[in-house]
């Protein structure tokens, strides 16, 4: 093996990454990488495998999916990082790839797009603004106690979610359900007007997967009916780094349909990728 090919591959774990998060599946990621050896290697200067420059082999990767008509993959974790990358512009994706993912400076991935340097950062502000936007959760609390709501309200609120309405009684959960959507909801267990926390929650379930998490001093009566699979139970009296810890959780966690790997970019990772 020549010099340029052992310098190209030391490249390829870093291409790999960037191909599969840039396509959006490892298969259809290896496929381009394989696109783009031949092409680095009947050019190599061109593609900067004797300064052992990283920049051009994005670039490559870049007009190799272009050319080939290829778009993004629709994530298959429903991880809500995955979704939100997917929905930005393709020029604030690959931007946001190339400077979170593969930490190339502003400067190096403006270069590698074809776009000036402050359009680069304007991008790039507005790729953080918009995955930061995706990623606030929209919470529903459904408790008849005032102090405790206040309490979760406030809670939900320190973490940089929002609070979309409050309920007491079942009939309250639904229509605020159906007004909000929200992303997740906080419910008790005995409720206004001798109303159920579990049968709210069944009747909404109905109609969507909506995530809960059971704020009650009642939680063994989820397991006694063997409704375990409701939502997990935070017990009274409970502390905000127990909720918190549960809504991280409950926001961040894959759909229960499909638990794949996460991007590398979600994920992090040591050294060199694999």
């Amino acid at each position: 093996m020549d010099a340029r090919s052992q310098q190209l591959l030391k490249q390829i774990p870093f291409l790999r990454r960037y191909a599969r998060a840039l396509t959006g599946t490892s298969g259809r990621g290896d496929e381009l990488v394989g696109l783009a050896v031949p092409v680095a290697l009947s050019d190599p200067d061109a593609y900067g495998l004797a300064r052992h420059e990283r920049g051009p082999l994005y670039a490559l990767l870049n007009r190799l999916f272009d050319a080939e008509e290829m778009r993004p993959a629709l994530p298959e974790s429903g991880h809500p990082m995955e979704l939100a990358l997917v929905q930005l512009p393709e020029m604030e994706r690959r931007l946001f790839l190339l400077v979170s993912l593969e930490e190339v400076g502003c400067a190096d991935a403006a270069r590698i797009l074809g776009i000036g340097l402050e359009e680069a950062r304007r991008r790039m502000a507005a790729a953080q603004e918009a995955l930061r936007e995706s990623l606030i959760a929209s919470i529903m609390i459904v408790e008849d106690d005032a102090i405790i709501a206040f309490d979760l309200a406030e809670t939900v609120r320190t973490m940089g979610h929002k609070v979309c309405g409050t309920a007491t009684t079942m009939d309250d959960a639904i229509d605020t359900a159906r007004s909000c959507q929200p992303t997740l909801a906080l419910m008790d267990l005995r409720l206004a007007h001798g109303d159920s926390g579990i049968t709210t929650a069944q009747v909404l379930r109905q109609t969507s997967e909506l995530p809960i998490i059971f704020v009650t001093a009642f939680g063994d009566e989820l397991t006694r009916r063997g409704l375990e699979h409701l939502g997990p139970v935070i017990r009274k009296p409970f502390t905000r780094e127990q909720i918190e810890r549960a809504i991280t959780q409950a926001v961040f966690a894959p759909s229960r349909e499909a638990q794949l790997p996460l991007l590398a970019a979600l994920a992090g990772h040591e050294g060199s990728p694999s």
